[in-house]
């Protein structure tokens, strides 16, 4: 009798003090491993469902690719690797290929699809063994018989209001941290050590997931951001149609009302130019998260997943925090001095270059034309030519030995 009020009691309190953020149940998410069906293990990639959350009435799987050194036959059983949760964008699902691309970099890597559906079975180059293609193709997508909602613009955006369980944003952050318990299980998998990362609507997603799992030890948003709702984005049309349930949307799914909670180090990484995040928002996003936070602003950088995976700064950024890396250098806060823009960088790697960037250009963001002018490096400290006086926005990037660069933050002037 007494371990039944024992038990009854530890129930209450758990129902009681359950962690709550707006649609979440995040104490039920970080601790109930989901439950898991093994599809295919004789391939180095291997498929998998996982219970996510319910979706018109019904319970729904989440379709997964996983692998790990052990998987592509690089290590023995009984090793241990720092995991890392990869998010596609849209139009994307689960790719193969970044999940290989990952493993091969010494992780245990898992990428869901958050449209409901099942990619293709990955193609090995026979030769080489790495994975052909990303299955871009959405044609060649089934739809999972219990899938949750579709990655579209309905799900997105005009189910808000009432019952969340329709709800895209809802269910892409539920299913992200169900797979990051799911990883973490893995005996394989060093659960103290873990990463996530997304491009585009997956980078959004990223900023969502670091805000609400702290159980990350770095976070890397390629492209995605907060602060859809204002200035430029192209979203901003889609939530003002919203009309009295646009406010609901921006406090439940804006990560600019969430980042204020993200404590996991973080990268945001975008492009000059982007027209899906732009740098205004992309600022105000940054400046919003309260711990550490670093950039990198590429010129021109092209938009997509290949694109939005291929940085190698992602990689180094998440090894320093994963498996003591070197880190990416830290470039201080910009001042003007005179005629002159200074700066110091701290940085346990050589510095190999630096640039001042900026741009005179007035209209959209997305087509503004970008000028970059050399600047000086002495040991830790960087000269560079203050901006010209029509200069509206601008910053300064660093590139250390390994041609990992970084940026200071964008100086906004309109």
């Amino acid at each position: 009798m007494k371990h039944h009020l024992i038990v009854l009691f530890l129930a209450f309190c758990s129902s009681v003090f359950a962690e709550q953020v707006g649609p979440w149940n995040l104490t039920a998410l970080k601790e109930n491993v989901p439950a898991l069906k093994w599809l295919r293990r004789d391939q180095p990639v291997h498929s998998l469902t996982y219970a996510g959350e319910k979706y018109q009435g019904h319970d729904t799987e989440v379709f997964a690719f996983y692998a790990s050194p052990i998987t592509l036959g690089d290590a023995k059983a009984g090793a241990k690797f720092p995991g890392v949760v990869l998010i596609h964008g849209g139009g994307g699902t689960a790719f193969a290929e970044w999940v290989h691309l990952w493993a091969k970099r010494g992780y245990a890597a898992i990428a869901m699809d958050l449209s409901g559906s099942r990619p293709p079975d990955p193609v090995f180059d026979p030769k080489s063994g790495v994975v052909v293609g990303h299955q871009s193709d959405s044609k060649l997508r089934t739809r999972l018989p219990n899938g949750g909602p579709n990655h579209g613009h309905p799900e997105k955006f005009d189910s808000i209001g009432g019952d969340t369980s329709d709800d895209w944003p809802f269910h892409a952050a539920a299913s992200v941290i169900r797979a990051h318990t799911l990883l973490r299980s893995f005996p394989e998998v060093d659960a103290d050590h873990t990463a996530v990362t997304g491009i585009s609507w997956g980078g959004y997603t990223t900023c969502l997931v670091a805000s609400l799992d702290n159980r990350f030890k770095a976070a890397v948003p390629v492209y995605g951001c907060g602060f859809l709702h204002e200035g430029e984005s192209v979203q901003k049309p889609s939530i003002d149609k919203l009309g009295d349930r646009k406010a609901g949307w921006v406090r439940e799914y804006d990560p600019g009302s969430l980042l204020p909670r993200c404590h996991v180090p973080i990268l945001f990484v975008n492009g000059t130019n982007d027209v899906h995040y732009v740098l205004d928002s992309y600022m105000k996003s940054y400046n919003a998260v309260p711990g550490e936070k670093q950039m990198r602003i590429q010129i021109n950088m092209p938009h997509g997943h290949p694109p939005g995976w291929a940085p190698q700064e992602i990689g180094l950024f998440i090894d320093s925090k994963c498996r003591a890396g070197k880190p990416l250098p830290v470039p201080g806060k910009p001042v003007i001095k005179g005629d002159q823009v200074v700066l110091t960088c701290a940085s346990v790697t050589a510095l190999k270059n630096a640039a001042l960037n900026y741009t005179t250009d007035t209209g959209l963001r997305s087509k503004r034309k970008w000028t970059s002018v050399p600047a000086t490096i002495t040991g830790s400290s960087i000269t560079a030519p203050k901006p010209p006086a029509e200069a509206n926005t601008w910053f300064i990037t660093v590139t250390d030995e390994r041609d990992a660069m970084v940026s200071t933050v964008v100086e906004l002037v309109k």
